[in-house]
């Protein structure tokens, strides 16, 4: 392998492994007998790097995948070479080649969708590795983003008479399971009741329904007691949530994700002085900073400027003054002892007894952790914790 730069030398994501495992352990525990884990790796694995978390995914015995393009399932495919790794967004019929070479199944929004997908198929079926396209139907029961309505069983029953298409599986997505306020909570029963009165249609009629799926994060663990065959979490298997919302069931997470970034510089500056683009930030005595090689070029929230950000040095917390710049952000280390360049700081995970949390980026950054994940650069390396 070619010589390359370190992958410490600026700023680089830790992943530890151990702490997956450990929250793919909980989540199996809030299921059902029977029901098994789609892990969701769509958006890189929620910016974690999917090589390395399908890698670690398939030693923990996982052989169902959700990911959003079929260009992420190509990519999918390299790692996991056996096992079901469904598309949940719209593919064109123009690349269902790729659903057809790479065995990935495909989640369709309609029965236009399906024809358009059955139809294609006669081109490009040649080099296929299955005899039929598998698909699994999205049922939209409330959510109002993709699927087909209950209402419109007929639609939902066509899409079982194309030749060149396998029904698989079936799924919905629930729009409020992370709350727990009473008219959500009826609102998610009420989408449960249509998807499994859809089911149940089908059934009647002797069609096979494949796996049923519904489940995501937040409904394993505030609504542990339904009973599908795959549940599709995503945010808490990383360890996190997207906010600290509270769940029926206590969650035992533990976040896989650490962001290090290395101190480029250290000064002190005037009282009076300004601090990166604008001014925005003036210091009302001498002040030490620190400037550190990360920015929102590298999914650091540039929104996060002057709200309440910090990073960690030396096991203390300390915070982020002025503006994020697209490679680099500045922090007040007055109060720290002994930094110098070439000095480490946490961005998020932990650092001695002080800990910064994804939902603290989120917060500052009036967003979800999911965002603030998902937006995590591909330049930054991605190394797994030993």
């Amino acid at each position: 392998m070619a010589e390359k730069p370190s992958d410490k030398g600026r700023a680089w994501i830790e992943l530890d492994l151990d702490a997956l495992t450990h929250n793919l352990a909980d989540i199996r525990s809030n299921i059902p007998e029977g029901c098994r884990v789609m892990a969701v790796v769509k958006a890189n694995a929620y910016g974690h790097g999917v090589e390395l978390i399908a890698g670690h995914l398939i030693k923990n015995g996982i052989c169902a995948y959700a990911v959003a393009t079929v260009t992420e399932g190509v990519q999918l495919r390299e790692y996991v070479k056996t096992g079901c790794i469904l598309v949940l967004g719209r593919t064109l019929p123009d690349d269902a080649k790729w659903l057809y070479k790479n065995n990935l199944s495909q989640l369709v929004v309609d029965e236009k969708h399906a024809k358009a997908l059955n139809d294609a198929w006669n081109d490009l079926s040649a080099g296929a590795r299955q005899d039929k396209l598998n698909i699994h139907i999205a049922i939209d029961t409330g959510m109002h983003r993709l699927g087909i309505e209950p209402s419109n069983f007929s639609e939902i029953e066509s899409i079982y008479n194309y030749d060149n298409l396998n029904v698989e599986g079936i799924g919905t997505h629930l729009s409020s399971p992370d709350s727990l306020e009473k008219s959500d909570v009826d609102f998610t029963n009420k989408q449960m009741e249509n998807f499994i009165e859809v089911v149940n249609k089908l059934k009647a009629k002797g069609y096979n329904t494949g796996k049923l799926h519904s489940q995501s994060s937040y409904a394993v663990y505030n609504y542990p007691e339904i009973k599908c065959d795959y549940v599709r979490p995503g945010i808490m298997m990383y360890g996190a949530k997207s906010l600290d919302d509270d769940t029926k069931v206590k969650t035992n997470l533990r976040p896989v994700l650490s962001l290090r970034a290395v101190i480029a510089q250290v000064r002190w500056i005037e009282a009076g002085e300004s601090v990166s683009y604008s001014r925005t930030h003036t210091v009302d005595k001498p002040t030490k900073i620190a400037t550190v090689g990360i920015g929102y070029a590298d999914g650091i929230p540039r929104q996060m400027s002057g709200n309440g950000g910090k990073c960690i040095v030396k096991g203390q917390k300390v915070p982020i003054i002025g503006r994020i710049c697209m490679d680099m952000l500045i922090l007040d280390v007055t109060d720290v002892e002994h930094v110098e360049a070439g000095d480490i700081a946490t961005v998020i995970g932990k650092d001695g007894d002080q800990e910064i949390h994804c939902q603290d980026i989120a917060r500052a950054s009036n967003t979800i952790t999911n965002d603030v994940l998902s937006g995590l650069s591909a330049r930054l390396p991605r190394i797994a914790k030993h």
